[in-house]
């Protein structure tokens, strides 16, 4: 069937159709496309407003989550008046009320393995806008295993990066450029380590942008290049991502042909499986049992191992202040005698520490569930959220 743009269409991209290296034909192609974007935060926020005033036909939104307060220094879709409201039921309202021509789908789900496939399969194009490795892992082998192109993008505190993974037009994969994920809870994401509120906004236009030279043909796409932006410095560095002739997904010969359980291919814990649920659980304490062992004078160790910048933020009071990266070499001054409570943001963090601690001789630690903000939700509503 033969793409035409509408008189509206016409008026509205007419600074895409005076280009001659852009035109007609290629606003055309923009029309006929579809793009699926993984995550409507940061990174999506910026490609659902740009994709979609830039007249891609079709815009798949994958989020289940609600909008926070803490979202709207960076998620520029949202106002305070969404708090609480489905990410993509706002991000759809907001696309749509900006260009009526785009169709919108949103799926208020988590992309997994049974999912993907099925969520995926009307879509040319997929954006990855997503913060932890289990859903970045997954990404890059359904486009390499379905033949669809990857636009990869990730920020961290001040640094993003950007690249665009073809395996189809043999380019490399994303386990070309990273085989192995980090080692689970090591690497923070953006609620543990903080991000500048524009970094995603520049991060996402780039996508965008990539996504748009890909639909369109126009320009040299970030295929075998990633592109390295430091906001602090305002510096860009490009590498070169070579193919990994021995790549599990996309070489010649590949190992892995299917969708696997990426949670367990990065040793992320999955809340479904009832032993090792139990096994952390057994290694936590809940907030409002802290508070009532506290209360009968249980002589506690509370060692809060978040960075120094957060404790100007709140504080459990009578918390002693190690930094998870300086914990080995400040283990002489944790009690050996005492109970030691470990604590952090939500909890992750402060799992770490006790692991740190029970390898190095300490058997009596627990972790507090959920971490101070478990602790300003349930007992100390006064104490400031972040």
């Amino acid at each position: 069937m033969s793409i035409e743009l509408n008189k509206d269409e016409i008026k509205r991209y007419s600074r895409h159709l005076i280009m001659p290296e852009f035109g007609m034909k290629a606003q055309k192609k923009l029309k006929a496309a579809s793009v699926l974007i993984i995550g409507a935060g940061g990174l999506g926020c910026p490609l659902a407003q740009y994709l979609g005033a830039a007249g891609v036909g079709k815009l798949g939104i994958v989020d289940f989550d609600v909008v926070d307060y803490s979202n709207l220094q960076r998620q520029i879709l949202y106002t305070t008046e969404d708090v609480g409201k489905y990410k993509a039921e706002v991000t759809k309202a907001r696309v749509q009320a900006m260009n009526p021509n785009v169709e919108v789908e949103v799926y208020k789900t988590a992309i997994k393995s049974h999912n993907a496939l099925e969520i995926s399969k009307d879509y040319d194009i997929i954006i990855d806008g997503t913060d932890n490795f289990p859903t970045r892992y997954l990404v890059n082998d359904l486009c390499v295993i379905t033949g669809k192109t990857n636009v990869f993008g990730s920020i961290f505190r001040f640094d993003g990066q950007v690249t665009v993974f073809s395996a189809k037009d043999g380019g490399p994969c994303y386990r070309c450029l990273y085989p192995d994920p980090p080692p689970a809870g090591m690497v923070p994401n953006c609620a543990e380590g903080g991000v500048l509120g524009i970094l995603p906004g520049v991060v996402g236009v780039m996508q965008a942008t990539e996504a748009i030279k890909v639909i369109t043909g126009i320009g040299d796409s970030l295929i075998g290049r990633l592109l390295i932006f430091d906001a602090l410095d305002m510096k860009y560095r490009e590498l070169k991502i070579r193919k990994d002739s021995s790549c599990p997904v996309c070489s010649e010969k590949p190992t892995v042909t299917e969708l696997i359980d990426y949670e367990a291919f990065c040793g992320v814990p999955v809340g479904d499986q009832e032993e090792e649920t139990k096994d952390i659980v057994d290694l936590e304490i809940t907030a409002k049992d802290l508070k009532s062992d506290l209360e009968k004078g249980k002589n506690y160790y509370l060692l809060d191992v978040r960075n120094p910048n957060e404790y100007e933020i709140c504080l459990i009071d009578g918390s002693n202040k190690i930094p998870l990266g300086d914990l080995v070499n400040h283990l002489n001054e944790v009690p050996q005698d005492q109970e030691v409570i470990t604590i952090c943001h939500h909890g992750r963090r402060s799992l770490t520490a006790l692991y740190t601690l029970r390898e190095n001789g300490f058997n009596n630690v627990k972790s507090l569930r959920g971490g101070v903000d478990a602790w300003a939700m349930q007992v100390e509503p006064e104490m400031a959220r972040y």
